[in-house]
């Protein structure tokens, strides 16, 4: 893995969305070998063998809705036997971006905020007429991995590892001792 910096915009996944046409617009995303060689480092992985996403900007409520769908193929250590996981990843995109920051909360302090849970996802908020798509491509990588891949059949069952004998009580010492007088 190679040790770069990344560079705004990092992936070729720009967008304007203030003059964006009511039809939209799509948008397709191929990260090259050494873009590839940069996001497995910040993923923390061992390779990122294909990286592609297929996505359409169409314009909401002032804002932009960013639908399609990401793709990708990486290898990771098995959690078990350090041999490499291929994982393909198909993940859909269904994002809401809005101009301008979030409204804080601006009810009195101490006041209790209802979360519901069940509810929809936010809308997130972006400054500028500008959006860079390479954090959302990102992020939806990220979310898909498997946190413990393991390898087909792995298990530590499996492995052979030296099971030593539990230290005996110090009391069983103290028994013997006792037995020996």
């Amino acid at each position: 893995m190679s040790k770069h910096h990344r560079a705004d915009p990092f992936l070729d996944a720009m967008i304007r969305f203030d003059n964006l046409p009511a039809e939209g617009r799509k948008l397709h995303v191929t990260a090259s070998e050494e873009q590839r060689d940069v996001l497995a480092g910040e993923l923390g992985i061992t390779t990122l063998e294909k990286l592609e996403a297929d996505l359409s900007a169409t314009p909401f409520r002032g804002g932009v809705r960013i639908e399609g769908d990401v793709r990708a193929r990486t290898v990771q250590p098995c959690v078990v036997t350090f041999e490499p996981v291929v994982q393909e990843i198909i993940e859909p995109v269904d994002r809401i971006l809005l101009p301008g920051a979030e409204k804080a909360y601006s009810g009195p302090a101490g006041a209790e905020v209802f979360v519901d849970l069940e509810r929809e996802d936010l809308p997130d908020y972006v400054d500028g007429p500008e959006l860079d798509l390479t954090s959302i491509i990102t992020e939806t990588v990220a979310l898909a991995l498997d946190p413990y891949p393991r390898a087909p059949g792995a298990s530590i069952d499996a492995i052979e590892v030296a099971h030593d004998a539990p230290e005996p009580s110090p009391f069983a010492a103290l028994q013997r001792l006792k037995n020996e007088s």
